[in-house]
This record gives structure tokens, C-alpha cells and sequence, in this order.
């Protein structure tokens, strides 16, 4: 059976650990955070992080039911803390662009972690706020619900999936990630014309391009897509019979 979790209001110790800490859920996930950034996923277990803590490990199961729950709460604590100051101006576009981004500098912050809970549905308070933002932000704009569910759909997937990937790459020893940024240099500019065309062309941009995220140009290119397929749903509307590039669309019904 599955380990009690004691409710909120009683999760307080009554008494503080021998270092004088009163323990919180909190308290906890930031000094998850901490072991994660200092030791990697391999140096979070139950047992190093009561040490940390300065309690017995079985202390830790008034607050989560298990390890996998307190990666749960450390992946929603990392989405809120994207949330943290942003808020809607009314600017969809913008106001996409802006969480996006800030999600995925939230993850980044913490790389370790990020590649423990990117791909992790957590259900939890800050998951379902940022959900609730995102879908209304659509919905606000005038996508219709299919579309909407669309857009969140890829706008969710692309964040976390570049977040997952840059983190991963953060994550890698200095030594392997050097290595890796210098091959462009090394490898790809070294490449001669007549082999290697394409490669020879580009070197020079991909050594600058290549080494930082492309998460930005594809949040742009998603929301260049979606700020298309807008104003082409919401021109079929305006008459019996609407001009797009691509031909004449009838409004549904007709």
C-alpha cells in the first residue's frame, strides 16, 4: 500500500530538526534543487536528502509518497516559478512569446532537474495555472476551441522539448560541452566546398548560430503559424464569401 501523506495543516514538525530547521514541502524541493544541480539525478535519493536536511529519511513521507512525487513537486516548482511576475497584457502574441520563454529560462536554470521533469505531467497547482494561462490566452484571442487545443498542444510540446534538449546539453561535463561547441569550428568549418557545398556555405553561421538555443526562432515560427491560421479562420467569417492566398473559402453553411 501506498505510504499516508499527512495532510497540509499537520505536516508541520513539532519539534525542529538538530539543526534547528522546521521542515516544509518547500524547504524540501529547494534543497532537491540543490542536490540535483550539485550531484546530478544519480545523488537525489531519500536517504542523501535527509542528511541534507538534517532528518531521518522516513520524515520525508509526511510530505510526498514517494521520490517520483517529490520530482512531481520539483518540476511545479519550476514552472512556477516561471509564472512568478508574468501576468496577461491582453497581447496574445506577445503574451505567449513571454511565458514560453520564460519556461524554458526556468529550466535551464536548474538543467538537472529539467531533464528529470520536462516530460512529466504533474498535475499540480502551478502545471494547472500555467495550462489555465495558456488556454485562455488563446481562447481570448478568438481561436476556436479545436484550434485552441491545437495551439496549446505544440506551444506546450515545443517548450518543454527545447527545455529538455538545452538542458541536456547544460547538464554535460564543461570538458564534453566545450568539446561539442568547438566543433563547428574544428569539423564543420574545416569542411572544403568541393565535398561538402552546403556545410562550406554555411560554417561560419552555423559556428554562431549553433551553439545557443533555437527555441526562440521556433516559438516565433510557431506563433507566426498561429497568428496565420487566425486571421484566416476569422476572414472566412466576415461574408458568404472570403479572398485568401490560397483561393476563396466559403464561410461553413454555405
Amino acid at each position: 500500500m501506498p505510504k499516508q501523506v499527512v495532510p497540509e495543516g499537520q505536516r508541520r514538525r513539532r519539534r525542529p530538526t538538530k539543526s534547528g530547521t522546521v521542515l516544509s514541502e518547500d524547504l524540501i524541493v529547494r534543497t532537491a534543487l540543490r542536490m540535483l544541480r550539485e550531484h546530478g539525478s544519480a545523488g537525489l535519493t531519500a536517504r542523501r536528502l535527509g542528511a541534507a536536511l538534517d532528518c531521518d529519511p522516513s520524515t520525508l513521507y509526511r510530505y510526498f509518497r514517494g521520490m517520483d512525487a517529490l520530482v512531481l513537486a520539483i518540476g511545479d516548482a519550476l514552472i512556477g516559478q516561471a509564472l512568478r511576475g508574468w501576468a496577461p497584457t491582453g497581447e496574445w502574441r506577445a503574451d505567449l512569446r513571454a511565458l514560453g520563454l520564460r519556461i524554458h529560462a526556468a529550466y535551464l536554470a536548474h538543467p538537472q532537474a529539467a531533464q528529470l521533469t520536462a516530460s512529466r505531467v504533474t498535475g499540480r497547482a502551478n502545471e494547472l495555472a500555467a495550462d489555465e494561462a495558456v488556454l485562455g490566452v488563446l481562447r481570448t484571442a478568438g481561436f476556436p476551441l479545436p484550434e485552441t487545443v491545437r495551439v496549446y498542444h505544440a506551444f506546450i510540446d515545443q517548450t518543454l522539448a527545447f527545455a529538455a534538449l538545452d538542458a541536456a546539453s547544460l547538464a554535460l561535463p564543461s570538458n564534453a560541452l566545450r568539446a561539442d561547441e568547438s566543433m563547428w569550428d574544428s569539423t564543420y568549418a574545416q569542411l572544403p566546398a568541393t565535398t561538402h557545398p552546403h556545410i562550406a556555405e554555411a560554417a561560419p553561421l552555423l559556428a554562431t548560430r549553433m551553439v545557443s538555443s533555437a527555441y526562440p526562432t521556433a516559438l516565433d515560427m510557431l506563433l507566426d503559424s498561429a497568428s496565420a491560421r487566425l486571421a484566416m479562420l476569422q476572414g472566412a467569417f466576415k461574408g458568404p464569401l472570403a479572398e485568401r492566398q490560397d483561393g476563396p473559402v466559403r464561410t461553413p453553411g454555405r
